[in-house]
């Protein structure tokens, strides 16, 4: 907002204006003579705030009325935005362009890729593709990080139809109060809507997330600039406490190593915070597993989660199944 007195300066200009513009008029309509080149450019500075005269209080102290038809406004343009160009990818329907070729063309591997998949195995497969098409019963609903190195479908060997798959920074899940997320949608269509018996959370080494995550500070800093990424990490807070209660004798790689598979624990017990997820491990039906892939020795270590909400005295949450493959 403009001071004080800037905006009284304003004002005084813009009475003074009206004042002037309305003398102007009145002066007009006295005279029969025909309006002159000047006269018709003042007219139009009057609907041209911006080129000098009057000065536009609505211009500089926009109201809450007007700042809403502004979104409003854009959000329509937004909307026409995308519709037109899904009306583009309409009329262009499957005709082909011929690629220019000496140019790079980033897509051009995956071309081929997708090709190659199609002969090899949707085309010597079509039977199975076709049953895909109507619908999916995967077995595992896979919560995993986006680093690029890290691709569940590769390292696992997961084929389409096996895993309803989420990946987000660090493979955190949120507990049930944080609210609507991508990954919480997840969870929640694959284990109401297509009733998966297993999700695995998949953590790795070297994960940038939990580096982010454990060189945050008690306090906040940075608290001027907003960041995303300090924003979603900071959901696995209690994992870097524990790692830091646990190993903070060691150095910043070891405490990183202790706390990524600190945090897939720790997302393991959010998992059990949603009432539907609680619900169907109690009745058995739903398993929770871990899995924790070091990609600089290639090996994959994997738990299970042993949920006990009637035990008396002593901890509810244990593991079993524990192994590593090599």
């Amino acid at each position: 907002m403009l001071p004080w007195t800037l905006r009284s300066a304003a004002r005084r200009l813009a009475s003074a204006t009206r004042a002037a513009a309305a003398a102007s008029a009145s002066a007009a309509a006295r005279s029969p003579a025909p309006a002159t080149r000047q006269d018709s450019s003042l007219l139009d500075h009057r609907e041209e705030p911006w080129r000098g005269s009057p000065v536009r209080e609505d211009v500089f102290w926009p109201d809450e009325q007007r700042l809403s038809t502004l979104r409003r406004q854009h959000r329509t343009k937004a909307s026409r935005d995308h519709s037109g160009l899904t009306r583009q990818l309409l009329d262009f329907q499957h005709d082909t362009v011929n690629e220019p070729d000496g140019d790079y063309d980033p897509l051009g591997q995956l071309k081929a890729r997708f090709m190659d998949f199609k002969q090899r195995n949707y085309v010597e497969n079509s039977t199975k593709y076709q049953n895909l098409a109507e619908q999916q019963t995967p077995e595992f609903m896979v919560v995993a990080c986006a680093d690029s190195r890290v691709c569940p479908t590769s390292i696992l060997g997961l084929q389409p139809g096996d895993a309803f798959t989420v990946r987000n920074i660090a493979n955190l899940v949120p507990p049930y109060e944080h609210g609507a997320s991508e990954t919480t949608a997840a969870l929640e269509f694959a284990v109401n809507t297509l009733k998966v018996p297993n999700v695995l959370v998949v953590g790795h080494s070297r994960c940038g997330g939990i580096q982010a995550l454990m060189s945050m500070k008690n306090k906040k800093d940075d608290s001027s600039s907003r960041s995303f990424i300090r924003d979603w990490v900071s959901l696995g807070k209690s994992a870097r406490l524990s790692t830091e209660a646990a190993a903070g004798n060691l150095n910043f790689e070891s405490q990183c190593r202790h706390c990524e598979k600190e945090s897939i624990n720790s997302s393991l017990l959010n998992l059990l915070t949603y009432p539907w997820i609680e619900e169907r491990v109690k009745e058995g039906t739903l398993n929770l597993h871990a899995g924790y892939y070091n990609f600089v020795d290639c090996t994959f270590e994997k738990w299970t989660l042993v949920y006990r909400p009637g035990l008396e005295g002593g901890s509810k949450y244990a593991i079993k199944n524990r192994s590593t493959w090599s």
